[in-house]
């Protein structure tokens, strides 16, 4: 009974959040984002189970619930590089520190399941099954340019951040991306070779539905972000920058091949339906991830409440 109505309540959840929101409702405004973003996160989820009867929650649901520790790990990454770019900062939040950063987990920890789920919905419903590209006829050649590339993009946007800060949101894509290819995890490079593209444009168009809502539901709540981006910050869509929108499809991309090298540490697992078994393969012990987590979580958190935190609520 559970599996035909789960999709309906998270949408009733979800549009009972907005009504509350916009009567102002104080407790819904706080914590709006992850009253958005849950719900979303369900009703797609149920979607892609009626489509194809195997959905990430229902079917897969353990490398569901492991995707949300790694969700906020690989934000983190993205808010340590923001203390040197400073291209947002966070505005009327919590001011109680264990309640602040439970909502740091909680929220950040939506970012990976809101891609993938959103990804694996246009899959479902055959979006761009017949594009194709020429075969890529020997990837081995591009390893040392992009790992290149991929360092290049690492670096110039810590030492430069107002010229360079854009290349953070692609820069893990080039510099992972041949280690997963080498070692047969599930890789855009592989699908290259046979000249498919569609995960790659799926990848894309997730990020940039998942960027809209984002700034979307963002720009309502009471507990926010807001932008200070260099040079193209005067003209926006909600609080982005509209040239900043170009950044979500590569950054959902880059979420992709983040989450495909992590899995070659957790024995190979994935997410994705059928994904190949990597050659190589490692499987780190729990303890070790958990205190790799909290201890990513305590330091990441202190710093974005110290430097990215702009005003908390009374």
């Amino acid at each position: 009974m559970l599996v035909k109505i789960y999709g309906p309540l998270a949408l009733l959840f979800l549009l009972l959040a907005e009504i509350l929101l916009f009567r102002g409702n104080q407790f819904v405004g706080k914590w709006f984002y992850c009253f958005a973003w849950w719900p979303y996160i369900f009703f797609v989820d149920w979607l892609v189970k009626r489509k194809t009867n195997n959905s990430l929650i229902w079917d897969r649901t353990r490398e569901f619930l492991a995707l949300i520790p790694w969700s906020c790990f690989i934000w983190l990454i993205f808010e340590w590089f923001n203390l040197y770019l400073k291209n947002w900062h966070y505005v009327n939040i919590i001011s109680e520190t264990p309640w602040r950063w439970w909502g740091y987990f909680i929220s950040y920890g939506t970012v990976l399941p809101g891609l993938f789920e959103t990804y694996e919905l246009l899959l479902a419903y055959g979006l761009f099954q017949k594009k194709e590209i020429p075969p890529l006829k020997n990837p081995l050649k591009t390893y040392p340019f992009l790992t290149l590339l991929g360092i290049l993009s690492l670096l110039l946007p810590v030492a430069y951040p107002r010229y360079f800060f854009p290349l953070v949101w692609g820069s893990f894509i080039f510099l992972l991306e041949p280690i997963n290819h080498a070692l047969k995890a599930p890789s855009l490079l592989k699908d290259w070779e046979t000249g498919s593209v569609q995960k790659f444009y799926l990848l894309l168009l997730s990020g940039l539905i998942c960027g809209f809502l984002w700034e979307f539901w963002n720009f309502w709540a009471t507990s926010k972000w807001v932008y200070t981006v260099p040079f193209v910050g005067k003209i926006k869509l909600f609080e982005m920058p509209v040239l900043g929108f170009l950044g979500f499809p590569p950054f959902a991309v880059e979420c992709y091949v983040m989450m495909n090298f992590i899995n070659l540490f957790r024995g190979g697992r994935s997410w994705e339906k059928d994904a190949p078994l990597p050659r190589i393969s490692f499987k780190l012990p729990w303890a070790f991830f958990l205190l790799l987590h909290l201890s990513f979580y305590a330091f990441v958190f202190h710093q974005i409440d110290l430097h990215t935190v702009r005003s908390y609520l009374p």
